[in-house]
């Protein structure tokens, strides 16, 4: 076996990648059409002002087709519809109608699995062997077990009598917030739906779902399956891509709007934030990080590094928890560089239709960009390149950048500070275990991390000490539907996923009845 090839199997166990049966195959290298309708109050239709917006191959940099540009008319109408959805239906109150309404969600987008996972390939440039984890059947698997919970959820609780309030009963009843604004980002475009409708419908919340531009047709296909294939009432559910993001702002500034539910960008949240202050409305937001990656000093550390070197070029090193700094102890400081090194040159990457690969292009050129401006700022300041550095000389045509391995890189360094979003990996070495959680404390973020060790109970006392929301502790997977994902500091406010997840789309109200 090759080193690239036994790199690509051991990725493929940890992220839940698999080889492509030969109709995806056949699927994925079709010409896509995709689904270009908003949905609005029930209804899949083209924006009123009849505008257009390019969905570009990112592969390929070829426009794939157009999608509907939701304008301000749209998101009104939307908006419009939602409250009226909620303050006048029995969405809100009827758990089986909502239980039955997310099953048939379910089945409906898992008979169109290999379509979502071609649609990520195409519009995410997401590597076809690694579709089967977030692109589908992970965020497929959030619908029955929040539909579940929409009917077995405890909404209220009776509280135990107090001297002081004989003869009064008393109880916590929970209730759904309203409408609520869903923003999502594209590098997860289907889950993170999935983590802020799922919840939120099933909690009897209604919705507004806005994509990012950059992957419209994840969220026009799941329109589709909502208007064909299942009982959803018009405006419970409204889709509304826009390629303008002062359209997409009116969602975060209407008063009708009870929660903005974001996945994004520090920078979004906290405009989010100042907005929220004017309509004093509540936001739940899951933003940046920058997580480290410890290897203990009686870890396995060559069994370990080219699977953690190789972990952040997944999705082409577009995921806010990816591990993008690694840490290794002193002693083992140049052993570490060698097997990165060899790691980073055997990372199979192109084009992501083709089987072997793991890591496809950045999402746009813009992104791209911004890859290569860290890049050069890590040399300028003085980091050692290790491997990459630059866009493949084999792939002039799509918006690649080579896996790409920095060492020597200073801890407040602009690249192991800052958020890179690309497929570039930070090396860096502490003295002792108190420095490694320092240093991995050490910055603006607290979203992820992992801790290995050959004693669990060590790993596990380490990854308490870090001041992040999400931990993996010997290789364990921290996502999973009935697990809270959350960070600390500037990664975010609230929680997806699991019953807190659940619980942000709920209000509290506390109700004593006398006698």
């Amino acid at each position: 076996m090759t080193a690239a090839s036994e790199l690509q199997t051991t990725l493929g166990a940890m992220w839940g990648s698999r080889d492509p049966q030969p109709d995806l195959l056949d699927l994925v290298r079709r010409t896509p059409s995709g689904s270009p309708l908003l949905l609005v109050d029930g209804k899949r239709r083209e924006a009123r002002s009849g505008a257009r917006f390019e969905n570009v191959d990112p592969t390929t940099e070829r426009v794939m087709g157009t999608t509907a540009d939701a304008g301000p008319d749209d998101v009104e109408e939307a908006i419009a519809a939602a409250r009226r959805a909620f303050d006048e239906t029995s969405w809100s109150t009827d758990h089986a109608f909502r239980r039955r309404c997310l099953e048939q969600l379910h089945a409906g987008l898992a008979r169109a699995a290999d379509e979502l996972r071609a649609t990520a390939v195409w519009e995410v440039g997401a590597a076809l062997r690694t579709t089967f984890a977030f692109h589908s059947d992970f965020a497929l698997d959030l619908l029955p077990w929040f539909a579940e919970l929409a009917e077995t959820y405890a909404y209220d609780t009776v509280l135990p009598d107090q001297p002081w309030a004989a003869g009064t009963r008393r109880m916590l009843a929970r209730e759904p917030v309203g409408v609520v604004a869903a923003i999502t980002p594209w590098n997860f475009p289907l889950y993170t739906a999935m983590t802020k409708i799922a919840p939120a419908l099933a909690a009897g919340n209604t919705a507004i779902l806005k994509p990012a531009p950059q992957t419209p047709w994840h969220a026009t296909l799941l329109a589709r399956v909502v208007a064909e294939e299942t009982d959803i009432p018009a405006g419970v559910l409204n889709i509304v891509p826009t390629s303008d993001n002062q359209v997409a702002e009116l969602l975060t500034t209407d008063p009708r709007v009870d929660l903005v539910h974001f996945t994004g960008s520090t920078a979004v949240g906290r405009r989010i934030i100042a907005n929220s202050a004017e309509r004093i409305g509540r936001v739940a937001l899951e933003l940046g990080g920058k997580s480290a990656n410890i290897l203990l000093d009686d870890a396995p550390i060559a069994d370990l590094v080219p699977v953690a070197a190789g972990m952040v070029c997944w999705s082409a090193g577009q995921g806010c928890v990816l591990p993008t700094r690694l840490l290794v102890p002193e002693s083992r400081y140049d052993e570490a560089v060698e097997l990165a090194t060899a790691a980073y040159h055997a990372i199979p990457y192109g084009d992501p239709r083709e089987p072997a690969v793991v890591q496809g292009p950045q999402i746009s050129a813009a992104q791209r960009e911004r890859v290569l401006s860290f890049i050069a700022k890590g040399r300028e300041e003085g980091a050692t390149l290790l491997a990459g550095g630059g866009v493949p000389a084999d792939q002039q045509t799509g918006f690649f950048v080579e896996p790409t391995l920095f060492g020597d890189v200073a801890r407040d360094a602009t690249i192991a500070q800052q958020e890179i979003f690309g497929p570039v990996l930070c090396l860096m070495s502490y003295r002792d275990e108190d420095d490694a959680v320092a240093l991995a404390n050490n910055t603006a973020y607290g979203l992820a991390g992992s801790v290995f060790s050959g004693n669990p109970d060590r790993a596990l006392s380490v990854a308490r000490r870090v001041r992040s929301g999400m931990m993996s502790v010997n290789g364990g997977f921290f996502y999973a539907r009935d697990l809270p994902v959350g960070g600390y500091k500037q990664s975010g406010l609230g929680h997806e996923c699991g019953v807190l997840g659940f619980e942000e789309f709920l209000e509290t109200k506390a109700i004593a009845i006398g006698s």
